[in-house]
């Protein structure tokens, strides 16, 4: 028997390699080739008492490689000088982490599919979206070392680092849009919505900029200028609300605070996104999902969505990229909208004369998987058909430059070289692409202080400017009458049972106690309900199902019938985290009190409900009296339930 497991494990691991090597080969070229094909480091040459890189180790200052220059010159300089194959690396954006010791990934890596040596010196891409969260020493000097090896390229073309956010309590060590350790904590975009203060974003801003740069990202695909006007959406989470005149307050200030006035080297360029808007999702379904693939307008109000992006265009955002879904009876036809040339060229490029990059959300073009099987589809809604090559023309054609969560370059130059892509219209992406690595200094010096990310990341004045922001978000939405006047705030003399809240924090406030009955009042920290998701879908798409929270916005079952007994037992404060709206008329008609949060830490929270921090926040969407009255919404349309529970821009205060 022992004979035998050790054959089979043997036999196994051997076609799991099989496999491997089957789906994507260059992996395993790259473990035996990638360090050989690298070459040497940058020069320095000396000129007029001034220190230049020599990119091409040419042992020459080229145009482009001199930062007294215009941009312009550099930029025709360095064109001039590249080859198809490189041009066509600039226009990919795939995702890239690191080891959990913070090192390059040299060997296979499954969670995304390619080695970095593979991936920045074979394919000659240098533009990636950061996985994974490290201390933020660690994460800096790995950003060191993949600049390090861009520089043994033949031109030596830096790397580009973004990432979505990385300052609320989100956990996940392999995810996108993960807490950073060492970052300041803030509360969710939407948190932003209920505070309304377009300074707050704009201190938010400049904060974050001086941290992602601690450890070398200099973009963020942010702010999400959506109007969440279909409560059921899954990435309400992420905007400022339903309001367009707030979020156009707010996605201003953001891009204020990231980019600064004018871009320059101590800019971190803002990917604005979802062009023209991704909020109204039909039945709120989204479009990462094949079934979530049309927006609907039953309102006529697709205008309305574009008013914070105007906002956006003002305040001089660098990059935008336009969402999956596709925007029924607005164009001319009916395709996603990377792919949509009405929206693109039409509406981005010449109503809006809009300059800077269009990015693609991430996979729209191949499918994720490999021989055999598919662990994700491609999103490209309305063109399934299609080709991928064919996908790429009609994106191109649309007026993209830039392939998010894609790295098949090879496509795109077959494409050039069998003249179904001309030469010329990449070069304007690609115009495009070099404008912002020059501006941002990369070609001049890309490099970190590792030693200082320490020091910079987590500033004291920034945790205070984080913590105070979770305790401005916060709403207080009831507060009930009691006989000595209202239940909040608690007093701290109190015996209190919490669940949701870490006792040890909570034992600072109150006595707290472990049976429900022994009780003065009750915390219940919840989350806004959703429903469970489906799990007969590809490998990838179940996966993300698990991140999408959509469906229904009220408690039921098991669940709420817990509820309802803490609340009949004792005085009960429900605190539910608002990741979208909820429908809570139960709860709001027996609770104490209720607040809505939108990413606070233990303390925060119980400052407010202790009375150590008056609450000021403002509901950012209104919350819907029931089920019914959401589904008789219009999805393009902002608060518009009948008769909602809590309307939008409710708060209360204490009294003074």
């Amino acid at each position: 028997m022992r004979k035998w497991l050790k054959y089979s494990s043997i036999i196994l691991g051997v076609l799991v390699l099989v496999v491997l090597v089957a789906a994507s080969p260059t992996l395993f070229i790259n473990d035996w080739m990638g360090k050989r094909a690298v070459g040497p480091e940058a020069l320095w040459l000396d000129v007029d008492g001034l220190r230049f890189r020599d990119l091409n180790k040419n042992g020459e200052l080229d145009f482009y490689e001199d930062r007294r220059q215009p941009i312009s010159r550099r930029i025709d300089d360095l064109i001039a000088q590249m080859t198809v194959a490189e041009k066509v690396g600039l226009m990919f954006q795939p995702p890239l982490t690191f080891d959990e010791d913070g090192k390059m990934l040299e060997r296979m890596n499954v969670s995304v599919g390619y080695g970095t040596y593979d991936v920045i010196n074979r394919r000659l891409i240098n533009h990636f979206n950061v996985m994974g969260s490290a201390p933020v020493n660690t994460m800096a000097a790995w950003h060191n070392q993949i600049q390090k090896l861009a520089e043994r390229t033949r031109l030596g073309v830096p790397i580009t680092l973004s990432t979505d956010p990385r300052h609320s309590l989100r956990h996940g060590d392999r995810a996108t849009s993960v807490r950073t350790q060492g970052f300041s904590l803030w509360p969710e975009p939407i948190g932003f919505g209920a505070i309304g203060d377009g300074a707050v974003a704009e201190e938010f801003g400049r904060i974050a900029n001086e941290e992602y740069r601690s450890v070398g990202i200099r973009m963020a695909l942010h702010p999400m200028a959506d109007l969440a006007t279909e409560p059921r959406w899954a990435r309400t989470v992420g905007t400022f609300g339903e309001d367009a005149e707030l979020s156009s307050r707010l996605v201003a200030g953001y891009i204020r605070g990231f980019q600064g006035t004018t871009i320059g080297t101590d800019s971190v360029l803002t990917m604005t996104k979802h062009f023209p808007g991704g909020g109204p999702q039909a039945g709120g379904l989204d479009a990462h999902q094949f079934y979530g693939a049309d927006q609907a307008y039953p309102g006529d109000n697709f205008e309305y969505h574009l008013i914070p992006f105007e906002a956006a265009f003002e305040a001089g955002t660098a990059q935008i990229m336009p969402y999956y879904g596709i925007p029924n009876g607005q164009t001319s036809e009916d395709v996603a909208m990377a792919f949509n040339k009405d929206i693109i060229t039409g509406l981005l490029r010449e109503r809006y004369g809009f300059e800077g990059v269009v990015c693609t959300d991430w996979g729209i073009i191949s499918d994720k998987g490999g021989p055999g099987f598919i662990a994700m589809r491609a999103r490209a809604w309305g063109l399934e058909g299609l080709s991928v090559a064919d996908r790429f023309a009609k994106a191109l054609d649309a007026g993209v430059d830039q392939f998010g969560g894609e790295e098949v370059p090879g496509t795109l130059i077959e494409l050039v070289e069998n003249g179904k892509v001309s030469e010329g219209r990449i070069d304007r992406s690609v115009r495009r692409i070099l404008k912002d690595k020059f501006r941002l200094g990369l070609f001049d010096n890309p490099y970190v202080d590792a030693e200082r990310a320490s020091e910079v990341a987590g500033q004291p004045d920034f945790v205070k400017a984080g913590k105070l922001a979770q305790r401005k978000s916060l709403v207080l939405l009831k507060n009930a009458a009691v006989r000595d006047g209202t239940a909040l705030p608690l007093a701290r003399d109190l015996k209190i049972y919490v669940e949701g809240i870490d006792p040890v924090v909570a034992g600072q406030y109150a006595q707290v106690v472990a049976n429900l009955e022994d009780a003065d009042f009750a915390i219940l920290r919840l989350q806004a309900p959703y429903d469970p998701p489906r799990t007969d879908l590809y490998l990838g798409e179940n996966i993300i199902e698990t991140i999408l929270h959509q469906g229904d916005l009220n408690f039921k079952g098991e669940e709420l019938a817990h509820i309802e007994t803490v609340m009949q037992t004792v005085p009960t404060v429900i605190s539910i985290y608002m990741e979208r709206p909820a429908v809570i008329p139960e709860i709001a008609a027996q609770a104490a009190g209720v607040i809505a949060e939108f990413g606070a830490e233990d303390d925060a929270l119980l400052d407010v409900i202790f009375g150590d921090f008056n609450p000021s926040g403002h509901l950012p969407f209104e919350l819907p009296r029931s089920m019914a009255a959401v589904k008789e919404q219009y999805e393009d349309v902002p608060y518009d339930s009948k008769d909602p529970l809590f309307a939008f821009g409710f708060g209360l205060s204490y009294p003074r």
